[in-house]
């Protein structure tokens, strides 16, 4: 998958692009895991998007993200919910917990979302999203968290200088 608008960031060494093999890459223009699993299960970042042409907030998008969470994962509860930004750029971060089954094992997890809300450089009049997102297992969330506020402070357009997607 492409993203709407390039961007570039920068992740922390503790963390390195998955292999599309590795993870279900469906709708997913980019993916990094954790180097140290949890009990078999890898923290991990991902990072999709999105033209949105309608005129949905940025919470309208995230109470979707819950419900199709809902169709693959048991309990869903939206924890925390805050909107940030301006409104020239606004933003928005949730964080769920949930449980679902992972390979073999059902497991507690946590997933801290991030939308961005961006304009297109070259057709500004086109709003995306940027959706990032970490998912990790309850115990080791806490953990992960910084490094995953610290790739979000890094995420900008891409002007053609850094990393990116």
């Amino acid at each position: 998958m492409k993203l709407p608008v390039p961007i570039a960031f920068h992740l922390t060494e503790d963390w390195f692009p998955a292999r599309p093999e590795g993870f279900d890459a469906t709708g997913v223009a980019f993916a990094a895991v954790h180097t140290q699993p949890d009990n078999g299960f890898a923290a991990n970042i991902a990072i999709s998007g999105e033209y949105r042409p309608d005129s949905a907030t940025l919470a309208e998008l995230a109470d979707e993200s819950v419900e199709r969470l809902h169709s693959i994962a048991e309990s869903v509860v939206v924890a925390d919910r805050r909107e940030a930004g301006s409104a020239d750029a606004p933003s928005l971060a949730q964080q769920l917990t949930f449980s679902a089954v992972v390979g073999t094992a059902r497991r507690d997890l946590v997933q801290s979302q991030a939308y961005l809300s961006m304009f297109d450089i070259k057709e500004p009049h086109k709003r995306a999203v940027i959706r990032l997102v970490l998912t990790a297992t309850a115990a080791q969330h806490e953990s992960v968290l910084g490094d995953f506020q610290d790739f979000i402070r890094t995420v900008r357009p891409n002007t053609g200088a850094g990393a990116g997607a």
